[in-house]
């Protein structure tokens, strides 16, 4: 109601101008004509002629009404340079003030939420670099300054910034004009005073703040890099330390390009996804899969059959799985893309020098323009009490130290309710391990929403899995009766025994002996970066697990293209790394992929949302396949088909969720998933209908009246 009261006062303001033909006053001629009544005026009644002076002034700022440039000459013809300056500038900026507060009181919620995943990245950059922009604006008068202040609302930059940027900004082109009025006599048009000189020195103003911004970051460099010395040669454009993903993409992409190549790594090509994380574990998943069909065969109209295997050519079967990817990861086929491999360790001695202890032996140090460190992550061992002494394996060791067993541990303890912790979990589970699963928070995988969570925990509890959240570890101990953990729940201590220990809580960057402390280059958990990937040296990069936020193989691929981009050719052309969209999954059964904001992120950010879900239980090829097992829920902008996030619970979940993906990368509604032809009986339907649920829901039921009564008019009733 307060926002229809202030359109419509502003409405009557607007029409009022008009009606009273005070866009008729506001003319230079009538100016001219009046200047010396006006100027006698004033002479009575100086200080009451300034507060109208202002107040009008104020008034047609504010309402963005045409006449400012008029009264700014009228104000220098009436008051001098002088006083008249002081009168304008304040006004001015008072009057764009409460322009830019009307245009963010009445459109700021309702343009944000609209359009708040494309403006992400603007306001980004406005609550960074705001006041700068601002000013540079400000200073060139070709763009109006009446759309600055109703845009700039829209923006989060805050009130006091916008005013006194503004005060400053708008004192160049305010002393032009006012100069300009004080010889008002004498003007005959706007031309000659916005003459195409006196504009192009503007521009020049409002070029200036950008020059002065390079030579800035110029001289930034300068001193960040002062301490050491630059080669005059360089063996390489670039050197990659690292090869997994992230490390990977970036050398293939340098080598794409012709740029001369150096991949570094130590351990094995491929990094921990091919070795130790992805591809194993989807490997033993699917193992695991089949044994439960197998053992679960009357739900097909077979006979239930206790699958005998061996655990130990279930491992290798995981091995041979690596093996057969490993060619597409190798140092041969990345030789013949044209990226020299070496295998060492690499530390950076100074921003453009690289040490490589070699694996077989002796050293080498090579000179780079640039450098990009993608060392990747490794598991997070939690410091508990006699924890070693026990022993325990993680994500990484547990595919080589159980490669040898013939049978499946018989119990197995799984520190951690995480993805990596629920996919291991269910599958030696399904195996016919007995699995307890121990987690401190109130649920696992919990940054999914509650009823994600809770469909996960029956999901693993289902085959065999005893899940215990609220359960903190202590310590582990190895006495007569066998290895244990001592947990804590509700103020109680509990004995659980195991024969093997995975710990899956984490990963942690690796940050350590690549020689980041020398060079200042800062870390917390990971390696502190621009939004450029940059760090403190602008040709030394971080892209994959060491930069976060995500430790995600397809986001370390993703940063990997900005971070070799960058490093290449940034000194002609930058890019921000862009995490707007994007999707994950895990791979339990049935698998959780989620894209965007699921419903607790969304009210941890108070955006507004609604909810569309449609139960697998209800779709065909579910049915038919025995999965039907799960839901769609998609949150959009009330009252819009514009996606929010969509999360999927169900079989290929995480293949399902792409058509998600690409219609929120490039601004697809629902309307145009329902208008896609999705082919019949597949799981993929569940996109459709789920938008079909969400039409429904915003049928217009007025329209469908006024249907109604025609069709029953074509009856003759």
């Amino acid at each position: 109601m307060k926002k229809i009261v202030i359109v419509l006062l502003m409405i009557a303001v607007a029409v009022a101008f008009f009606v009273f033909d005070l866009d008729t006053v506001l003319t230079l001629e009538n100016i001219k004509a009046n200047q010396a009544e006006l100027v006698q005026l004033r002479d009575t009644a100086p200080l009451m002629v300034s507060l109208v002076f202002f107040s009008l002034y104020v008034l047609v700022t504010g309402l963005s009404l045409p006449g400012a440039v008029i009264l700014t000459l009228a104000g220098g013809g009436l008051f001098g340079l002088a006083w008249g300056f002081v009168l304008i500038s304040f006004a001015s900026s008072i009057g764009a003030t409460l322009a830019f507060l009307v245009s963010r009181y009445l459109l700021k919620d309702a343009v944000q939420s609209r359009f708040g995943n494309k403006l992400a990245a603007i306001n980004k950059g406005v609550e960074r670099e705001g006041a700068f922009y601002l000013f540079t604006l400000r200073l060139v008068p070709i763009f109006p300054f009446f759309l600055i202040n109703i845009l700039m609302g829209l923006t989060p930059i805050k009130t006091w910034n916008f005013y006194w940027v503004s005060q400053l900004g708008m004192m160049a082109g305010t002393l032009v004009y006012i100069n300009a009025g004080t010889q008002l006599a004498k003007i005959d048009g706007l031309g000659g005073i916005l003459s195409p000189v006196l504009l192009f020195s503007f521009a020049l103003l409002g070029v200036f703040p950008l020059v002065a911004k390079k030579v800035i970051t110029f001289f930034k460099k300068r001193k960040v890099y002062a301490q050491w010395s630059r080669p005059a040669r360089f063996d390489r454009n670039l050197v990659v330390i690292g090869a997994g993903a992230a490390g990977l993409v970036s050398s293939y992409i340098g080598a794409a390009v012709k740029a001369k190549v150096t991949l570094v790594e130590t351990a094995k090509m491929g990094g921990d996804c091919l070795n130790y994380g992805c591809v194993p574990s989807k490997a033993l998943i699917k193992s695991a899969k089949i044994n439960h069909y197998i053992k679960n065969g009357s739900q097909y109209g077979l006979e239930d059959s206790p699958a005998t295997f061996s655990f130990k050519k279930v491992m290798q079967r995981v091995h041979s799985v690596i093996a057969s990817i490993e060619p597409h990861d190798s140092v041969d086929r990345y030789t013949s893309l044209g990226v020299e491999v070496i295998k060492g360790y690499a530390t950076v001695v100074d921003p453009w020098t690289v040490e490589i202890a070699l694996s077989q032996g002796g050293s080498k140090r090579l000179t780079t323009r640039s450098i990009i460190i993608a060392a990747g992550a490794s598991p997070l061992v939690p410091p508990l009490p006699g924890i070693e002494e026990s022993g325990y394996l993680t994500s990484d060791t547990l595919w080589q130290e159980l490669v040898e067993r013939e049978t499946v541990p018989e119990n197995l303890v799984i520190l951690g309710g995480g993805p990596i912790g629920c996919e291991l979990s269910q599958a030696f589970a399904r195996l016919g391990a007995n699995v307890v699963q121990i987690q401190r928070g109130d649920r696992i995988i919990e940054r999914e929403d509650k009823d994600v969570s809770s469909f996960a925990k029956a999901s693993l509890e289902r085959d065999g899995v005893t899940v215990l959240t609220g359960h903190t570890a202590l310590r582990c101990i190895k006495d007569a009766q066998g290895k244990a953990v001592i947990v804590e729940h509700a103020g109680e201590e509990k004995r659980i025994d195991y024969d093997v220990l995975i710990c899956a809580v984490g990963r942690k960057a690796r940050l350590a002996g690549y020689g980041l402390e020398n060079l200042g280059i800062k870390t917390d958990r990971t390696i502190t970066t621009n939004e450029y990937l940059e760090t403190i040296y602008p040709n030394i990069f971080a892209a994959g697990d060491v930069a976060g936020p995500y430790q995600l193989t397809h986001v370390a691929g993703h940063q990997a293209w900005y971070a070799s981009v960058n490093a290449l050719f940034g000194e002609w052309k930058k890019f921000k790394v862009d995490y707007s969209v994007i999707p994950w999954t895990t791979f339990i059964d049935p698998e959780v992929a989620r894209v965007g904001l699921n419903e607790r992120e969304a009210c941890l950010q108070d955006i507004a949302y609604e909810v569309t879900r449609f139960g697998l239980d209800d779709l065909d090829r579910a049915i038919t396949d025995g999965t039907a097992r799960g839901f769609v829920k998609v949150l959009t902008v009330p009252g819009k088909d514009r996606i929010l996030g969509v999360t999927i619970v169900g079989e290929h979940g995480g293949d399902l969720l792409s058509e998600f993906v690409l219609a929120m990368k490039h601004g697809l509604g629902l309307n145009k998933i329902l208008g896609t032809i999705h082919t019949y009986p597949t799981l993929a339907e569940a996109n459709k209908y789920v938008a079909g649920e969400w039409k429904r829901a915003h049928a217009p039921e007025k329209l469908l009246s006024l249907v109604e009564k025609y069709h029953r008019w074509k009856r003759g009733k």
